[in-house]
């Protein structure tokens, strides 16, 4: 299975370095001999150890590596309807910035939220001192496998002392009348003292069969603050494999939230370090499945400079036949002194059949810390299910309100208001087994 990839990319390389960058093509040779080397990971490696990837990556998806357009206006075909977001809104249709009749959004002066490709044949200084730098192809298949094959992307720069006020808002549209493999990268770049806050929205837009690769790169320097929002609503057919690294300088903040709402099978890779002292980080994530989806989420935070803090919370709500899986290791370095970590997984099987694996982890080379880890397993609360069914509710009501009330703790994180209150109502609808699509939006219909 490997060697069907190893075949394309020997086949392809002139097609695929003609449609892409110097830049993003000087790191593309290397990233195929890690791929030779590493392959596709198997569930021998620990990190992948609860989902199948090979089986994810063995049937034969069609690329657009010619890079002919995609008949869609997704400024047309998509209208947003999270009253008042107000917020920068930018599209990626399968792997490629849409650049066509953007609209002039107002962003301060020096920031460039674009094309990869083209900023990277623009700018190539900028971009080559980030690019590839902190996603080592060398550790990972799946980065390995991204490198080589991506040819376009988002990139979000923001210069030193620059504050985006209005949020920035990035729709991932799938798009395609084949069976469809893209494989998106993204660069981020907040330098320092710096802040943005950014949503990223992936929807699927036909009916067709997707595996989407995702690498995102993200430069958080000092003093800057990054908020990141990630929200899955694709469909049943749909693979989605992102691999997230971030980098904090000293007295950064970064606050990342993760949530998956519909999917086929995801799995989220986040990797982030802790590299300046005073830097703090808050990972939270929430996925709700049911019938045979899968939601795998897989997180390192790794503390290698003194008087940082990082929170973690994930929750799972699982019905149904779905699979679910966390694994998050906090690994606090020699010197890291006064390291403040705390680390929790909760989640709810509401069915016999559903299952979930969990694995916190805490390893620790310094003697001056805080630390602390802890994950459950178990169903609703017989008691306050006995409880609402006394007053008149219903058994189906009762269910949804125990689920819902469980998930609010990861959606009060979010900091924006309109989206943490939209929020509170599609996760309503998709414990009522509804399909939420934006009102407006001829995409997902």
């Amino acid at each position: 299975m490997k060697n069907q990839y190893i075949e394309l990319y020997e086949q392809c390389r002139p097609l695929i370095r003609e449609h892409s960058a110097d830049v993003m093509n000087n790191a593309r040779d290397i990233a195929f001999e890690d791929f030779k080397r590493l392959g596709i990971p198997s569930k021998k490696i620990e990190r992948y150890k609860y989902t199948d990837m090979k089986k994810l990556f063995e049937p034969d998806y069609g690329l657009n590596l010619k890079r002919l357009d995609i008949p869609v206006n997704p400024y047309n075909a998509f209208r947003c309807d999270v009253p008042n977001l107000s917020t920068s809104l930018y599209f990626v249709v399968n792997d490629a910035f849409y650049a066509k009749n953007s609209p002039k959004a107002q962003l301060p002066e020096g920031v460039i939220i674009g094309s990869l490709k083209e900023v990277a044949e623009n700018n190539p200084e900028l971009v080559g001192m980030y690019y590839a730098k902190l996603a080592k192809t060398s550790d990972d298949g799946i980065t390995a496998l991204n490198t080589m094959l991506a040819q376009d992307g988002l990139l979000v720069y923001v210069p030193k002392n620059v504050r985006v006020e209005r949020a920035v808002q990035v729709i991932n549209i799938l798009r395609s009348d084949v069976d469809l493999m893209v494989n998106r990268r993204v660069l981020i770049v907040v330098e320092k003292g710096a802040e943005i806050k950014l949503l990223f929205c992936d929807h699927a837009a036909d009916d067709r069969h997707f595996l989407a690769t995702q690498v995102i790169e993200a430069f958080v320097e000092e003093n800057a603050s990054l908020d990141l929002y990630c929200m899955e609503e694709t469909h049943e057919k749909n693979v989605r494999v992102s691999n997230l690294y971030i980098d904090q300088k000293a007295n950064s903040r970064v606050n990342h939230n993760i949530i998956t709402l519909h999917n086929g099978v995801t799995r989220n890779r986040t990797d982030l370090l802790l590299s300046g002292e005073g830097a703090e980080c808050v990972l939270n994530g929430c996925a709700i499945a049911d019938k045979n989806q899968v939601v795998d989420n897989n997180t390192l935070i790794e503390h290698i400079a003194p008087h940082c803090d990082s929170k973690e919370l994930y929750k799972y709500v699982l019905d149904g036949k779905a699979i679910g899986a966390f694994a998050g290791k906090v690994l606090v370095r020699q010197g890291a002194q006064k390291t403040t970590s705390e680390e929790r997984n909760q989640n709810i099987c509401a069915t016999r059949e559903a299952r979930m694996y969990t694995q916190p982890m805490l390893e620790i080379y310094a003697d001056d810390v805080k630390c602390s880890h802890g994950s459950t397993v178990g169903q609703l609360n017989d008691a306050a299910m006995f409880y609402m069914r006394q007053r008149g509710i219903s058994e189906k009501e009762a269910k949804l309100l125990l689920e819902f009330a469980f998930v609010n703790e990861v959606i009060d994180t979010i900091k924006l208001e309109p989206l943490r209150d939209r929020l509170h109502h599609l996760v309503e609808k998709r414990f009522r087994g509804e399909l939420s699509k934006c009102e407006g939006c001829k995409l997902c219909k």
